[in-house]
């Protein structure tokens, strides 16, 4: 791995504990700032240019999107081996320039079945390279504070893509056809800045195969990447909780397109709530996700976050579907109370997510978990548009109250199997 050492050479990796590098979070915010600035740009254009400017189709578009998201779900894993592999920083930074590459094609694709190679192509890279990033962060920060770094990184996604949609709506209101495509190569160009960061971002090093260590424990020195076996195996209990916080992330889907839809379909609140709630969202994640991430420390507060965020979310379902019918000024009352909860539970499911990747994940092969932990993210948002409408927004209350049933039993099923990973991870050699 291309870290950067604190060891002179030839001390033994098996040596007493030495300091960690300093802790790279500023610079990493600013990278985070860049990147997410270009992709609050895309994605607030991309629906628009390639269905209406380019005449593809929303139906089409939508097939290609869910195709693109099984590739992103298949390419996380093996990213994230090849980052154990061959070193972090080489894979990321491959990953970010095939990014670049693929986004920029993007912007040119005048042909659907070139448009579809492409999109699955830079969802599969996107996918690939957000894995080897949560492998990036387990080696960046510092054990005792990656949580709390991890939720500042958040902080900031949030307020960049706010500034980036903000961007994209003179884009949109221009309606032109090489603003949308400079708005692309601006996220594509956004890639390239992240890369030019990376040198100056020092990584801890990981654990050597042969050393037994505790849950917590992340200060051992290792040995370089190279030596590093490729054959660990994901435990199967980590799987588990991957695929129950695969279970949790329908939350987005719930925010970007059960909310809206129930919003402009079901209630008579006013359209421009939509953007009123994203913004309210946007605000107090910025505000308060680090305050948040601060309380939860170690597993156990890990599993308890992750279910009291999953009751508020499955309590933010039934206010939700009580909006209907009520009158415009008390339909707008119940959607903000039912946007609090969401963000509420949003950021008590994102801190336990991060404890519970880190913490329960093997640092013999890092890259691997993060890699596992990552599927499972990208396996529930590509289903989670489809679980969403087929059940909250076609079957009304009833869809809503399944929803929130399914929200309530994998937060409550997420202390049992954290124990059993935690169990499975002392266990390990």
């Amino acid at each position: 791995m291309t870290t950067a050492s604190t060891r002179p050479p030839g001390t033994d990796s098996g040596a007493a504990s030495l300091p960690p590098p300093p802790n790279p979070r500023r610079r990493l915010e600013i990278a985070t700032f860049v990147s997410s600035f270009g992709n609050g740009l895309y994605l607030t254009v991309a629906a628009l240019y390639f269905t209406r400017t380019l005449g593809f189709g929303a139906s089409r578009v939508g097939v290609v999107l869910t195709v693109a998201g099984l590739a992103g779900v298949l390419a996380s894993l093996p990213a994230g081996r090849a980052a154990d592999r061959f070193g972090i920083k080489p894979v990321y930074t491959l990953l970010l320039l095939a990014e670049a590459v693929t986004l920029g094609a993007l912007a040119f694709c005048t042909s659907f079945w070139a448009f579809a190679v492409v999109a699955c192509l830079s969802t599969a890279v996107d996918r690939a390279a957000s894995a080897v990033r949560q492998a990036l962060y387990a080696q960046a920060f510092n054990p005792e504070t990656r949580v709390a770094d991890r939720a500042a990184i958040r902080a900031v996604t949030n307020v960049a893509i706010g500034v980036g949609a903000a961007a994209a709506a003179l884009v949109l209101q221009a309606d032109s056809r090489w603003l949308f495509q400079a708005a692309i190569l601006s996220n594509a160009l956004s890639f390239v800045g992240v890369v030019v960061l990376l040198p100056g971002i020092a990584l801890r090093e990981p654990v050597r195969e042969s050393v037994s260590k505790p849950v917590r424990d992340a200060k051992i020195p290792d040995a370089p990447a190279s030596r590093r076996s490729t054959r660990i195996r994901v435990a199967r209990s980590y799987q588990a909780v991957s695929a129950l916080n695969a279970v949790m992330t329908l939350q987005f889907a719930f925010f970007d397109i059960g909310l809206p839809l129930w919003l402009l379909q079901d209630t008579r609140a006013p359209r421009f709530m939509v953007s009123g709630m994203l913004i309210l969202n946007t605000v107090l994640v910025a505000l308060f996700q680090v305050r948040v991430a601060r309380g939860v420390a170690g597993i156990a507060a890990a599993a308890r976050a992750t279910w009291v965020g999953a009751l508020i979310l499955a309590a933010a379902c039934v206010v939700t579907a009580c909006a209907k019918g009520l009158s415009p000024v008390a339909a707008v009352a119940v959607l903000l109370v039912a946007a609090l909860l969401l963000t509420a539970g949003e950021m008590l499911n994102q801190a336990g997510a991060w404890t519970l990747s880190y913490d329960l994940a093997d640092e013999r092969a890092v890259g691997a978990y993060q890699g596992a932990f990552n599927a499972g993210t990208a396996a529930g948002q590509m289903a989670g548009p489809l679980v969403v409408t087929q059940t909250a927004i076609r079957h009304g209350l009833a869809g809503w109250a399944v929803l929130g049933a399914v929200f309530a039993l994998a937060g409550l099923a997420m202390a049992p199997v954290a124990r059993w990973a935690a169990a499975a991870r002392r266990s390990e050699p």
